[in-house]
């Protein structure tokens, strides 16, 4: 394998590593955050069994819809290391790229809202306002 093939695979496994990091800061919660949550919903929010129906049904179409954006991320970073590999620049295929990728994140942004406003909405009030500060907890933890 040449130097030029050898550099070329590294920059692409970087970039490829690099968009995954931007992709899970940006868009999404940490983690702990995301299951904290979920043990609120499902312990600590003493749903009634329609409640939990309710909840199920969205988290399984939630499910179906976050498996189709992660999917096409990889794809954008497929892209953009496809791009990369071409260009060896900031060139107008990286910027396509770029910008096809935010816009893929921007979709999950707007998913995952949906879905979070979709599952308040189940609640009874007093167990409303303990998820809304349970979601600015998760969404501020970087922050405080």
């Amino acid at each position: 394998m040449n130097k030029r093939a050898l550099f070329l695979i590294i920059l692409a496994g970087f970039s490829g590593a690099l968009g995954g990091v931007l992709v899970g800061r940006q868009v999404s919660a940490p983690p702990e955050a995301g299951a904290a949550l979920h043990q609120l919903l499902h312990r600590d929010l003493d749903l009634d069994p329609r409640q939990n129906e309710q909840i199920e049904v969205l988290e399984r179409q939630f499910s179906v819809k976050l498996q189709a954006l992660q999917l096409e991320m990889r794809a954008d970073n497929a892209r953009l290391a496809a791009a990369i590999e071409a260009e060896h620049d900031n060139g107008p295929q990286v910027v396509a790229a770029i910008t096809r990728s935010h816009e893929v994140m921007g979709e999950l942004q707007i998913a995952t809202l949906g879905h979070i406003f979709a599952m308040r909405k189940v609640l009874r009030p007093e167990q409303a306002d303990k998820f809304d500060r349970a979601v600015v907890q998760a969404l501020t933890a970087d922050v405080r």
